[in-house]
């Protein structure tokens, strides 16, 4: 959809994409993501990257950084913008019946893909 009356550039994607060729009239830069054959929508190709660390942590031994730096990475392999890496969700569960203050934590990452 142009919602704007000058060039605009357009993210191309879906089986349909094959038939556009590299210019359109109206259009600044064309672009095709990797994968984009197999898109179903936009908004599926635009979402951020999510990475998630699920484990079972000694917090005696191991800080909860190190699953946030795990979770990170997840999202850097995939692709994504360093500076855009944001920690959207943290769950700890103590395990009592562990010993060295075993805690279950889960942590979530999200990141921008880098197009380009």
């Amino acid at each position: 959809m142009k919602t704007a009356p000058g060039a605009v550039p357009v993210i191309l994607v879906g089986g349909g994409m094959i038939l556009v060729g590299d210019t359109l009239n109206g259009v600044s830069a064309l672009h095709r993501p990797e994968h984009a054959a197999v898109a179903n929508a936009i908004g599926a190709a635009i979402a951020q990257v999510g990475g998630e660390v699920n484990r079972v942590l000694s917090l005696d031994a191991v800080p909860r950084e190190q699953a946030k730096e795990e979770a990170t990475q997840h999202v850097l392999r995939e692709g994504t913008l360093p500076d855009s890496v944001e920690i959207v969700e943290v769950e700890e569960f103590p395990l009592a019946y562990l010993p060295g203050n075993a805690t279950r934590i889960r942590v979530k990452a999200v990141s921008t893909l880098a197009l380009g």
